[in-house]
């Protein structure tokens, strides 16, 4: 029996107007996490939420910036695909968007730390 070394592609690839679809699709799912964003903020400016509650609000709003920046990596991506660059291109350019929020979120945690850096020594003594 002879050996297959070339496999055919299992899904032929996307047509010019799938990739518009999806570009628009991409574009409705941040209206809605912006929608959610805004939902959420509301939510915090309330006097008479609970602590427990607000400490939810927090969580959901570091998932809300969390999910925007992945959205706008997907709208990167489908942006250059409709524009008729190939997959491998525009995950590049998706890709180095990503990591340059994962670069923003570290510089964030780390100054952060550092500003209670001195509470913590304050304390010890």
């Amino acid at each position: 029996m002879a050996q297959k070394y070339y496999t055919p592609h299992k899904k032929p690839p996307l047509t010019k107007e799938e990739i518009k679809e999806r570009y628009k699709d991409i574009q409705e799912e941040l209206q809605e996490v912006l929608k959610w964003k805004e939902e959420e903020e509301a939510k915090l400016k309330d006097d008479k939420l609970s602590p427990q509650k607000k400490g939810a609000v927090k969580r959901a709003l570091k998932k809300i910036k969390r999910r925007i920046d992945t959205v706008q990596g997907q709208i990167i991506y489908w942006k250059l695909r409709v524009k008729g660059e190939n997959h491998f291109k525009a995950s590049l350019e998706k890709n180095e968007y990503w990591a340059s929020c994962n670069e923003k979120a570290e510089a964030e945690k780390m100054k952060k730390e550092e500003a209670e850096l001195p509470n913590l020594l304050k304390k010890n003594l």
